[in-house]
């Protein structure tokens, strides 16, 4: 692949592009832990995303693709639109490389989130999630200073430095059990963590997980074309997984290997959330233990050689208090 090539906002992100993003996220931060968790007497191996500095993995794509800015775009900036991850994401790569950021955030954002990407100095401009367009306001964003967009999914630098998470628990795996992935169960919202893992991972069955009422990637993996949300879609917990509708780039990866869509309860998150904090003295979001929460249900068969995602740890104090008391 060229230079030019690569340098294509409209090319395919490939598993090249994955090990290549996977390369620049080790030269800056450590991988995160693979640790094991005993489920039903098999081992199933959990990678702890909710500790990277922003306490999620968005971290990757953020910094595979402000990286990659050209010289003429960087003191123009970026602008990106999220609930949160991304945001602080796009946010900590911005200020670590000193490039300007505008992030797009849902006025209903859990607090820790937005106050996050603030100190992290990143402006903040707020939008009603379920009137208002944030593509749209970050577009118009975009347009008055010539920023470029960053998109938390869409987008194929996005789908590659994510994908470095799968590079890792494939290596970590390898490392520790001597065999690679057979089963990868990914927590779910636009599908950038869940594609680019199966890029990472391409001999590994694939299992995303979405909260029930938010599962528009099950749905259209089990139609074959893309269905955004219902109308009047329940509200959740799992913030960071409220994807109003999947986008090409990521459905079609998924798609082609014949992922499995699952979608989880709320009180199957709550008790996810419990199990990690119990036995792996792990703090998680709601949308960050959508996975565990599929596993520990018995959504889904148990391999040999199953991994995880904990995608994220960023949840409000007192949402987290209340759910690991049971109230």
């Amino acid at each position: 692949m060229t230079e030019q090539d690569l340098m294509d906002p409209k090319r395919q992100p490939t598993l090249a592009g994955v090990e290549r993003a996977a390369k620049k996220i080790a030269a800056i931060l450590p991988p995160t832990p693979l640790l094991p968790l005993t489920v039903e007497g098999r081992t199933i191996w959990c990678k702890a995303e909710c500790l990277q500095p922003i306490g999620a993995f968005k971290i990757r794509g953020a910094w595979h693709r402000l990286t990659d800015l050209t010289d003429e775009q960087r003191p123009r900036g970026v602008v990106a639109f999220s609930s949160g991850n991304h945001a602080q994401g796009v946010a900590w790569a911005a200020r670590r490389l000193g490039i300007p950021a505008i992030i797009v955030m849902p006025e209903d954002a859990p607090r820790a989130k937005l106050d996050n990407t603030r100190a992290l100095g990143a402006e903040v401009v707020t939008y009603d999630r379920m009137t208002g367009s944030r593509e749209q306001l970050a577009a118009d964003l975009a347009a008055k200073s010539g920023a470029v967009v960053v998109p938390s999914f869409d987008d194929p630098w996005i789908v590659e430095g994510q994908g470095s998470c799968g590079v890792e628990m494939r290596e970590q795996m390898l490392a520790l059990t001597g065999s690679i992935p057979d089963q990868v169960v990914v927590c779910c919202g636009g599908g950038g963590l869940s594609s680019g893992s199966t890029l990472a991972n391409p001999d590994a069955r694939i299992v995303v997980v979405e909260p029930e009422g938010w599962d528009d990637m099950k749905r259209s993996l089990e139609g074959g074309t893309i269905v955004p949300v219902g109308d009047n879609p329940p509200a959740t917990e799992c913030d960071a997984l409220q994807t109003l509708r999947v986008a090409p780039i990521t459905f079609d990866i998924l798609k082609a290997r014949n992922a499995l869509g699952l979608a989880v309860t709320p009180d199957e998150v709550h008790h996810a959330m419990r199990v990690a904090f119990a036995q792996l003295h792990l703090v998680l979001e709601p949308g960050g233990a959508v996975a565990l929460a599929a596993i520990l249900a018995g959504k889904i068969p148990l391999t040999d050689h199953t991994a995880i995602t904990l995608s994220g740890g960023n949840v409000d104090a007192q949402l987290y208090a209340k759910v690991i008391t049971g109230g």
